[in-house]
């Protein structure tokens, strides 16, 4: 199998393996103990925060390991808001944040503090002066990803962190998919990370808060970790994280021009062997090895399992599947096509030849999945007299059926003629404006319906 998920999880790296093992033997007492055996935990744990805290570029007294890094999000959020209550409760995010970062918004907004979600492009990046203009004097805290996690977009953080300088207000940046990668520049408050992402064990996070950030740890005082991590911590996977992250970036740099060569491949080769197909994401301020596509007519769970029966882990940022039936929240947010979405995340070392394989699999499992659906080749031609107000039903439908079904009709109507698609499938309202941008009709806007909704495109071409 080639594993190309690794914005998912990364495999555990070598040196985290040796370190690991290696502490396993030292790291097991209590390391606020006064004993030999405790004194030894403290040594590790203390050379484990500084090689931390110099990798983000912080002291190694803000910086504490928690359980995990959706932990280590939802205390940042609700400790920044606490220790700033009396300037406000107003939360700013972005529209593509992490699903920890919005479901701590979600938390927040159902306790009455009021939220901002801040929109991006097509790209999937925000406009910092969105951030500039969505400050409130109430504002009590702004958070904003470093990269996303399902197109590689990087996010302007140092320029959205000035301007929350300018006015006061602390910015929480999710740091987890590029901090292997190298720090994040710009003047942020506080920073959260995960180790599974760069080659480190799971359930091991990183909170940072910067000194002079006024913050109030959420629920009862722990001693340890400065009272912002409560419970024991894991000092053999801590120390792994640390080795982890320290290695990885002493790779980094050949590591991405490798990987952003072969990403780039991708991008381009992925469009000339398959038809219709949408790259998305920012072509250039991405990560080095995510790129993620979407492939019209073609269910995207279907996709996944035949690219696994060839021998290829892959993810997909669409949730329209059978078990949860919306699409996802950052292809929503950009706009771009959700149904056939893959995303290729690449580990450090994958071969070239890896790359290759995929790319000549690739036409065939997507041309398996579009037969079995039964979607067309190729747009239908006109028929001279037919009716201009066609109406398809495809309510009890799910994605991608709404659009190939719209597709096959689509030639029956005359030039200037409408299709009407009825579909109660959360997915049909991103899709079907995206697959009139793919194949040049006009996409008039949606109307109500008795059931779900009623989607119009007029024939252009």
């Amino acid at each position: 199998m080639a594993y190309f998920d690794a914005a998912s999880a990364v495999p555990l790296h070598p040196v985290a393996r040796q370190a690991l093992l290696a502490s396993l033997d030292e790291g097991w007492a209590d390391p606020a103990r006064l004993h030999r055996e405790g004194r030894r935990a403290r040594l590790l744990l203390d050379a484990a925060r500084e090689a931390a805290a110099e990798a983000v570029g912080c002291r190694p007294d803000e910086l504490v390991f928690t359980s995990s890094g959706t932990r280590a999000v939802h205390s940042g959020v609700a400790g920044a808001l606490a220790g700033r209550r009396r300037t406000g409760r107003h939360l700013i995010v972005s529209a593509v944040e992490h699903s920890s970062v919005l479901h701590a918004a979600e938390s927040h907004e159902a306790d009455g503090g009021p939220v901002t979600r801040v929109p991006v492009g097509r790209g999937g990046a925000v406009a910092a002066a969105s951030y500039a203009d969505a400050l409130r004097p109430d504002t009590a805290l702004a958070c904003l990803q470093s990269a996303n996690h399902e197109v590689g977009t990087e996010q302007p953080v140092a320029a959205v962190a000035e301007a929350c300088r300018a006015a006061g207000v602390p910015l929480l940046v999710d740091a987890a998919q590029s901090l292997g990668w190298g720090r994040v520049e710009g003047g942020w408050s506080l920073l959260t990370a995960s180790a599974h992402k760069w080659g480190g064990p799971s359930g091991v996070g990183l909170l940072v808060v910067r000194k002079g950030v006024r913050f109030a740890p959420p629920g009862p005082v722990d001693e340890r970790e400065s009272g912002r991590a409560a419970g024991f911590q894991d000092i053999p996977a801590i120390v792994a994280a640390a080795a982890s992250l320290r290695a990885v970036r002493a790779e980094a740099a050949a590591e991405a021009v490798r990987l952003r060569e072969l990403t780039e491949r991708i991008r381009a080769r992925v469009p000339r062997l398959v038809p219709d197909v949408e790259v998305v994401g920012e072509p250039v301020r991405r990560l080095p090895g995510i790129v993620t596509f979407s492939c019209l007519h073609v269910d995207g769970e279907a996709l996944l399992h035949e690219l696994d029966r060839e021998g290829f882990s892959v993810s997909s940022g669409s949730s329209c599947t059978s078990s949860t039936l919306t699409p996802s929240h950052v292809l929503r947010a950009m706009g771009v096509l959700s149904e056939g979405n893959v995303r290729v995340s690449l580990p450090p070392g994958t071969p070239a030849e890896e790359v290759e394989r995929f790319l000549a699999v690739l036409p065939a499992a997507v041309a398996a999945v579009r037969e079995k659906l039964g979607a067309p080749a190729a747009a239908p031609v006109a028929v001279a007299g037919a009716g201009d107000a066609l109406v398809v039903d495809a309510l009890g439908k799910r994605c991608p059926l709404p659009v190939i079904e719209l597709a096959k009709v689509i030639g029956n109507v005359p030039v200037g003629g409408t299709v009407r698609v009825l579909a109660d499938d959360e997915a049909a309202r991103l899709d079907i404006p995206a697959w009139c941008g793919m194949r040049g009709q006009e996409y008039v806007g949606e109307e109500a319906a008795d059931e779900g909704a009623a989607y119009v495109v007029r024939r252009v071409s």
